[in-house]
């Protein structure tokens, strides 16, 4: 990890700079990929599987058999993890439903939101070196408390065309209604256009590599929703002498796994503390399975020492992170500083591993600075709003004065007339 200390903050946006991926090259590709699905349909899905994949696909929906196999090949301590799991998440997610209420805003006019499912909905969960079958867990349960009839699952078959177990497992017990073995880019495109075997949908979820990222922000032009932007994995910790070196640094490197263009900030007012969590960093990588992943990780991170805590979250405002961890002296308060994260998580023993798995809380969540604007997935995630207005008499008489000054200073004499001629029937 590279060392700075004390930046000022006119260099802040190129020194929390994302790594950068070429992107000219990456959307000519995607956007083939999705104009084949979309023409060729399931041929284009066994070409890419073959292809990306190294996967003979016959069938791409999952069998009743295949689930049953899967269930089968999932320990019982896993199965009993996961219930844990889905429990606590279930827990948090279910009080997000908003009731109606209905707004008296002039005397007569009356307005009320009301929150309803999406009907159709596409959920991605990745696998490769490491399947994330936790994502089924914060996709479908939410999804599934939203009341969303239709849900979707794709995930990449392996070399010999299965889907991993557990993903399969975990998919089932959560409610998922189809899942097909399509990976990549090309599962975005089945799931936006539709094919002979995938049935479209109107949103798309899920994290994915830098191809499935690049589709999903493709077929935002054909009209379909996607959850948010979203890029490689990213845990950023504020940390002061209060700390605990060694779990700063099993954090820090809990995310340098996922990949290696994934990216982690120390950021802290003691270089005491950076010594130590670098030391510590150094001796446990050594034991990690994935660690040549997460030493190329390792080299697109900073840690950064700063005058105060106030800079250092004033910092970590500005770079908006996936995942922030505060290990500092009254933590809490804090936390309240933070106006640009994903997820917070707050003390010494709040590592981000239990909002990954099962705290509770969602883990999908914006990246690559997207948490300026947009929030993780939650209920209302799966859920789109109407507003209805019911207009008496009364309320025509009262508001319709206002209506017709708006709509004649913007000369647009129909809409008036809209007003004038209802009043004019009430007398």
């Amino acid at each position: 990890m590279q060392v700075i200390k004390y930046p000022r903050p006119e260099p802040w946006p190129e020194l929390l700079r994302r790594p950068a991926l070429e992107s000219a090259a990456l959307e000519q590709t995607v956007k083939d990929i999705l104009a084949n699905v979309r023409t060729n349909g399931d041929a284009a899905l066994r070409q890419y599987a073959l292809e990306f994949d190294r996967s003979v696909v016959d069938e791409f929906l999952v069998s009743d058999s295949e689930y049953l196999d899967a269930e089968s090949l999932v320990p019982q301590d896993l199965k009993d993890a996961i219930a844990a799991a889905k429990a606590n998440i279930e827990k948090f997610h279910a009080v997000e439903k908003v009731e109606r209420r209905v707004i008296e805003t002039t005397p007569g006019v009356f307005c009320w939101t009301k929150l309803l499912p999406i009907e159709k909905i596409g959920l991605y969960v990745p696998a490769g070196s490491a399947p994330l079958f936790s994502t089924v867990l914060m996709l479908v349960i939410p999804a599934k408390l939203a009341g969303c009839k239709e849900i979707v699952l794709c995930s990449p078959p392996s070399a010999n065309g299965t889907i991993d177990p557990v993903t399969l497992y975990a998919a089932k017990l959560c409610g998922v209604t189809s899942i097909f073995k399509i990976g990549g880019a090309q599962a975005v495109g089945a799931m936006a256009f539709g094919t002979e075997s995938v049935p479209s949908v109107y949103k798309i979820f899920g994290p994915g590599n830098q191809f499935v990222t690049e589709a999903k922000l493709q077929v935002l032009r054909y009209g379909i929703a996607i959850d948010m932007p979203a890029g490689p994995s990213e845990l950023a910790v504020l940390a002061d002498e209060t700390c605990v070196p060694s779990f700063v640094a099993a954090d820090l490197l809990s995310q340098a796994e996922h990949g290696s263009d994934s990216q982690v900030i120390l950021v802290s007012t003691s270089q005491a503390v950076i010594d130590e969590v670098l030391t510590e960093v150094d001796r446990q990588l050594e034991s990690l399975p994935r660690k040549v992943l997460a030493k190329t990780a390792l080299e697109n991170s900073k840690a950064i020492f700063v005058d105060s805590i106030e800079t250092g979250i004033n910092l970590l405002n500005e770079y908006a992170p996936e995942h922030l961890i505060i290990a500092t002296a009254e933590a809490e308060v804090v936390a309240e500083t933070v106006t640009n994260a994903g997820s917070v998580f707050i003390g010494n023993y709040s590592c981000e591993s239990a909002g990954d798995y099962a705290s509770g809380t969602n883990h999908t969540l914006p990246t690559n600075g997207a948490a300026r604007a947009y929030s993780g997935v939650s209920v209302t995630s799966f859920m789109k709003t109407i507003t209805y207005q019911r207009i008496t008499e009364e309320g025509i008489r009262n508001l319709g004065p206002v209506i017709e000054t708006m709509a004649a200073a913007e000369g647009l004499d129909a809409h008036k007339n809209a007003v004038s001629i209802r009043r004019e029937f009430i007398g």
